[in-house]
């Protein structure tokens, strides 16, 4: 593996995560209903440390392969929609836009894993957590726009 290339990856999805350290989850989502499922409020930053390294040696694996451009392009895209969801969920609190955000997330994910998998088997192998995990996560985003309709039908203002 190039470790170069690996910590270029690991700095494009630390940048990614950092959008969590902009817009905590804070007071209004602790408010919120959630399943009794949620996970505790330490496995994430430590499944997203996993996540990320995963992410990181799969790009890494694969982009020194020839025909790699479509899934190098497809984990652009994951990574940009990564990014993406905590501005819009925990910043704007957009609950349904969240949801709209995570399924692009998924489905960006689970075409790049495809792509990575036609490149190195393994790259494709090490994406399957993070699928999971995107997973857990539409389903944990879903279940607080149900069980809390009226603030997403209305979102709060942001106020830090």
């Amino acid at each position: 593996m190039d470790f170069v290339l690996f910590a270029i990856f690991l700095a494009a999805c630390f940048a990614a995560g950092s959008t969590g350290g902009l817009f905590p989850p804070g007071s209004w989502y602790r408010d919120l209903s959630k399943p009794w499922w949620t996970p505790p409020d330490w496995m994430f930053p430590v499944a997203w440390t996993a996540l990320y390294i995963c992410m990181s040696s799969a790009a890494a694996l694969a982009a020194v392969e020839p025909d790699s451009g479509l899934a190098m392009a497809l984990w652009g895209l994951q990574i940009a929609l990564n990014g993406l969801w905590t501005p819009v969920f925990f910043g704007l609190r957009r609950i349904k836009l969240g949801m709209a955000v995570l399924g692009a997330l998924w489905l960006s994910v689970a075409a790049c894993m495809a792509a990575l998998w036609q490149v190195v088997p393994l790259a494709g192998a090490l994406f399957l957590p993070y699928l999971v995990w995107v997973s857990i996560a539409a389903a944990l985003n879903l279940a607080v726009w149900r069980r809390n309709p009226d603030i997403a039908a209305n979102p709060p203002e942001f106020a830090s």
